[in-house]
């Protein structure tokens, strides 16, 4: 392939997505003004791209979204130093039969609903938020972590054996290396987890933040702004996955 040619393939699948995105609204707009899509419960998208900049000046997004991203960067912290440790612990002490059933049921139990317990311990507070979207998303991590170490071919186990690798250079040269692709999905499951969880709790005790703004302007029936404010979540997301892309290239280098 040619250098002229590399580039041009590679922003193909951009310039694809952005073109589907661009005739899903055209189609959603299309929809509406022909009285298919009822324009009181999904606003026209012409219409929230006009709020934009009503939303931003009058509702104070900035300090909202930079909260947010806060609560949610605070939480990726979290979620990856006691995951990735939970599941070496487990790992290590070959606990996955008896303890992975466990976990996967926390992972598929409706943690959101553990919000009063912790406003009781934490209080009404940026950290009641950041605790639940840590404890959402704790369970996918552990999950994968352990799956990529028990994963790792066996060969290379009894090559670092061959060398007479200590079991701290085994694991750091050779399990964690192995098994990091499959962390990083559990990465990515766990940020997912999380940050619904963080936005649906400021939602829900009307504190702080991303959530907080939709819940206000849907109780003023403010569909454009609200439906606004929800991208500006999506745009939350969207960073959020970029900051894990770009850590999993600087870790896991390319050629």
């Amino acid at each position: 392939m040619t250098s002229a040619a590399f580039p041009r393939s590679r922003y193909v699948p951009t310039l694809l997505g952005l073109a589907s995105i661009v005739t899903f609204v055209a189609l959603i707009e299309h929809l509406i003004r022909i009285g298919l899509i009822n324009r009181y419960i999904v606003p026209l998208p012409t219409d929230i791209m006009a709020a934009f900049p009503r939303v931003v000046l009058e509702e104070n997004v900035l300090q909202r979204f930079l909260l947010t991203a806060a609560e949610a960067f605070s939480a990726s912290i979290l979620v990856t130093l006691g995951g990735v440790a939970g599941g070496v612990l487990l790992h290590r002490y070959r606990l996955r039969l008896a303890t992975e059933t466990w976990v996967a049921a926390v992972a598929a139990a409706p943690l959101v609903l553990m919000y009063p317990l912790y406003l009781v311990i934490f209080g009404r507070s940026a950290l009641t938020i950041v605790m639940m979207g840590f404890t959402a998303g704790l369970a996918p991590v552990i999950l994968k972590t352990l799956e990529g170490l028990s994963a790792t071919r066996r060969v290379l186990i009894n090559v670092g054996r061959s060398f007479n690798l200590s079991p701290s250079q085994q694991f750091w040269k050779i399990l964690f290396p192995a098994a990091l692709p499959t962390i990083f999905v559990g990465l990515r499951l766990g940020l997912i987890f999380a940050l619904i969880n963080i936005v649906g709790v400021e939602f829900l005790i009307n504190f702080g933040g991303l959530g907080q703004l939709i819940n206000e302007l849907a109780e003023r029936y403010d569909m454009p702004g609200t439906y606004a404010a929800i991208c500006f979540v999506i745009l939350v997301s969207i960073c959020v996955f970029m900051i894990m892309e770009r850590l999993e290239r600087w870790l896991r280098p390319m050629n």
